[in-house]
């Protein structure tokens, strides 16, 4: 692989899913903050710059390893949003939506892609940057869907288990929190095993869906 193809490769896909990575992450910080907690604004966090989530295997190597070898599904996360419960008027509820925000903001950005191709496809075809606009959306809509599925997986210290734990008992749900390292462990290994590729079905069905209503 040569210098082209490696840059080609980081603007096409890396950079998209640095930004829906990021924009995931805001969209936590924000909704805590209009929750009533704003630690993550005094920590830097609520942000759209890249440094202030990054983490090293989630944010760059598993993405990068993920680009570079074809496997067909992005896996990434960044680090947690910090969230101080005591602020908030109703921990359970709240911590729902928190959690919730991340998955909700990837699904935003990929109806936001779809309506940018729909408006290039359909009022500036003739625009020579016409084809790279909507492969690079192409890729942003694909990118945000995969965020949004993988992040919903119910496993802690992924946004899903922090939304199932809204409807378990106090006392499991406790109980999952303080072994989420081993679910952590449980969840690296299916990544790195390719046991996780079942999520592709409903990611493409939903790429098919919003590419066929934008007109690819």
């Amino acid at each position: 692989m040569d210098i082209a193809d490696i840059g080609g490769k980081i603007a096409y896909q890396f950079i998209p899913f640095l930004f829906a990575l990021c924009f995931h992450e805001y969209a936590h910080g924000l909704v805590a903050k209009l929750r009533g907690d704003n630690t993550a604004e005094m920590m830097g966090r609520l942000t759209m710059n890249p440094t202030a989530h990054m983490d090293v295997v989630g944010t760059l190597i598993l993405p990068l390893l993920s680009i570079f070898s074809g496997i067909p599904i992005f896996f990434g996360w960044a680090k947690p949003v910090p969230v101080n419960s005591r602020n908030l008027k109703n921990e359970r509820v709240d911590m729902f939506w928190i959690a919730l925000a991340g998955p909700l903001s990837n699904v935003f950005l990929a109806f936001a892609g779809t309506g940018i191709i729909y408006t290039v496809i359909h009022y500036f075809p003739q625009l020579s940057l016409a084809p790279a606009i909507v492969k690079i959306m192409s890729v942003f809509i694909l990118t945000n869907l995969f965020l949004a599925v993988f992040n919903i997986i119910p496993l802690h210290p992924l946004d899903g288990g922090k939304v199932l734990a809204r409807f378990l008992p106090y006392k499991l749900n406790r109980t999952l929190e303080e072994n989420q390292h081993i679910s952590s462990f449980v969840l690296l290994f299916l990544i790195l095993f390719g046991m996780l590729s079942f999520l592709r079905i409903p990611v493409i069905l939903g790429y098919n869906f919003l590419t066929s209503l934008a007109g690819v």
